[in-house]
């Protein structure tokens, strides 16, 4: 989150396995149209560039966290400030799987884009 909100593309990078899958959200998006995910760190790096670098600010807000074996399923909403003054706020469950060496292998992020798309407000 820090690395998100602080806009660091190679920190956030770095917390990623070389093989790793970001699914954000699960399923087919405007951000993966056939919903596999993006595989691997260039793929993820793409992500970044498509769906959080033209963001201006990120605020999150997690509610609860649950742990379990190698995962953390986080529920809360992540909120997006986009150019313009508009807001858009996603709630959703995200879950990181990570590795022996302390690496994220997946992070799945389960919300709807509906949903969030009616959260769409400009702030003046």
């Amino acid at each position: 989150m820090e690395a998100v909100s602080s806009g660091k593309k190679d920190e956030w990078l770095a917390l990623f396995a070389e093989d790793a899958v970001v699914e954000d959200p699960v399923g087919p998006s405007m951000f993966d149209a056939e919903g596999k995910g993006h595989h691997g760190k260039e793929a993820i790096a793409a992500f970044w560039d498509l769906a959080i670098a033209n963001v201006e600010r990120f605020e999150f807000a997690m509610h609860d966290s649950f742990a379990a074996g190698s995962e953390c399923a986080n529920v809360g909403t992540i909120s997006a400030f986009l150019p313009g003054g508009a807001r858009v706020d996603t709630e959703g469950v995200f879950v990181y799987n990570v590795g022996e060496d302390g690496l994220i292998k997946s992070m799945r992020a389960f919300w709807e884009t509906e949903r969030a798309l009616a959260t769409l407000r400009v702030e003046t």
